[in-house]
């Protein structure tokens, strides 16, 4: 992952506020599904994925998950903000919730 991708998700996930609760209302699993068919082509959205000898050009969804911060809110601001490696995507409000529930879903567990 490039560096600036990187201090790309650090500031996302400071706006969205580490401490600020964020209602979840999406589904993990269609936004699985939705992710297979609308993100896999720059990005690795499973667990533990591999990339075998794919060229990728954004990071892999349980990256994204770790960052510190990312909440669900910093997850929203990241997908609807234009940025060089990413397409300007316009998702839909719920497929929206459906894809923040499930790359939260990633997110190590604490501890």
């Amino acid at each position: 992952m490039s560096l600036h991708v990187v201090r790309l998700l650090g500031v996302i996930a400071a706006l969205g506020g580490a401490g600020q609760a964020f209602a979840q209302t999406g589904d993990a699993a269609r936004g699985l599904s939705y992710a297979r068919c609308a993100c896999a082509e720059c990005h690795l959205v499973e667990k533990g994925e591999r990339a075998q000898g794919r060229l990728l050009r954004g990071p892999s969804f349980e990256r994204v998950a770790a960052v510190p911060g990312m909440t669900g809110m910093a997850l929203t601001a990241w997908l609807t903000t234009s940025h060089p490696t990413m397409p300007n995507l316009i998702i839909e409000a719920d497929r929206m919730d459906d894809l923040v529930a499930y790359i939260r879903s990633l997110a190590p567990s604490p501890g």
